[in-house]
């Protein structure tokens, strides 16, 4: 493992910082393919993406919507502004548009009764309950829309680029949309940040005014590891799943959509948990806060930034591939003060055989602040030069 990290290290010091990473770059399949149209699967530790499948393409979220509502559900709980004990109103809205005669995902809750959070928060997560997401909304914000801003804002606060959210449900409109990565990102933020909470996702069944209807992953009754999180559907977007697992000792999660039945998506959630919790060997490539490689500032008080992971970066090898390894640096360039100690800046790429089989989010390791007028006027000359002015 240290003649790898080694050349590693070599590869990574020896090659040409990209001046424009790839935002979409697809990754290599190797010995796996998936029917989906999209799908990622991340390394929860250290949001290294093993693979994917058109992950920044924009897609109807359904049902996976509602991991937005939960996230913001939650962030209320932990900052103590709401209980699970708190009761909210079940609106006309929320009977009418969610209820049993919308035909869609229920809890059957009953008009004007008051419903403990606790239990609207498990018809969320269990049942996929419409009408449980509506009364969230309504008693948090007022109104469904309203609460959909909360969820843009934490949107924006987690980095999604790509989502937008205008209902709590995820019921179809034109306006709501999300990609496989954001999705596995607001999974990993879940799963992060609510660990007295998360343990909701993993329960079966859940019953209310007399009917219990059972967990929609079905993934959490197949000795595979999968302990969470949200399935989605609708006609026009086909069958979709965020699935996380701890099979193999680590932790994954995986985002899958665009299939066609309930059963394809199983096999194919499936599949690909297996196949990324046993096809991999682990390597620790760099500890946590070690500089991996720099990138130029232009403009700055330093020509350069320090570039590390989150934590760890481990290298995650197709088994039998070691000793195929190469690794670049990829970023948008050119890069501006101030910079921030923890700003996402970069990708490591690593590749095997001229594949892309792996990425990992690079973060500066310390602040840069602006340049004097001396530093400004060498790097503008630099700019001058590259064509980039």
């Amino acid at each position: 493992m240290q003649a790898i990290r080694a050349r590693l290290v070599a590869l990574i010091a020896s090659v040409l910082l990209l001046w424009a990473a790839a935002t979409s770059a697809a990754m290599a399949q190797l010995d796996f393919e998936t029917n989906a149209k999209f799908a990622l699967l991340m390394d929860f530790e250290s949001g290294t993406v093993l693979f994917q499948k058109d992950a920044d393409e924009q897609l109807e979220p359904a049902s996976m919507a509602k991991l937005m509502t939960i996230a913001v559900v939650f962030d209320q709980l932990k900052s103590g502004r709401l209980s699970m004990d708190d009761e909210f109103f079940i609106s006309e809205h929320a009977w009418r548009d969610g209820g049993a005669s919308s035909g869609g995902s229920t809890m059957f809750a009953e008009l004007g009764s008051k419903v403990p959070v606790g239990d609207l928060v498990r018809s969320v997560i269990i049942q996929s309950g419409n009408d449980a997401s509506i009364a969230l909304a309504e008693g948090i914000a007022g109104t469904e829309g309203t609460f959909a801003r909360l969820m843009n804002e934490k949107a924006q606060d987690l980095g999604l680029e790509h989502s937008h959210f205008v209902n709590a449900t995820g019921l179809p409109d034109p306006g709501q949309y999300s990609t496989a990565r954001d999705l596995a990102t607001i999974a990993r933020y879940i799963i992060q940040n609510f660990p007295d909470y998360y343990p909701i996702f993993s329960e079966t069944d859940f019953r209310w005014n007399g009917i219990t209807q059972s967990n929609r992953n079905v993934l959490l009754d197949d000795g595979i590891g999968v302990d969470g999180l949200k399935t989605g559907h609708t006609e026009a977007a086909g069958y979709g799943i965020v699935a996380s697992t701890t099979e193999g000792g680590r932790r994954l999660i995986a985002v899958l959509h665009g299939l066609g039945s309930m059963r394809e998506r199983a096999e194919e959630a499936r599949k690909l948990v297996t196949w990324g919790s046993r096809s991999f060997d682990l390597i620790p490539a760099f500890q946590k806060d070690e500089i991996v490689g720099y990138a130029n500032v232009y403009g700055g008080q330093e020509p350069a930034v320090g570039l590390v992971g989150q934590g760890e970066l481990l290298l995650y090898l197709p088994i039998g591939s070691r000793r195929c390894v190469k690794a670049e640096i990829a970023y948008h360039a050119p890069i501006r003060p101030p910079v921030a100690k923890g700003d996402q800046l970069a990708q490591l790429r690593v590749f095997c055989d001229d594949q892309l089989i792996q990425t990992a989010p690079l973060f500066a390791a310390n602040d840069v602040a602006d340049g004097d007028l001396f530093r400004k006027s060498v790097d503008a000359l630099k700019e001058l030069a590259l064509g980039w002015i």
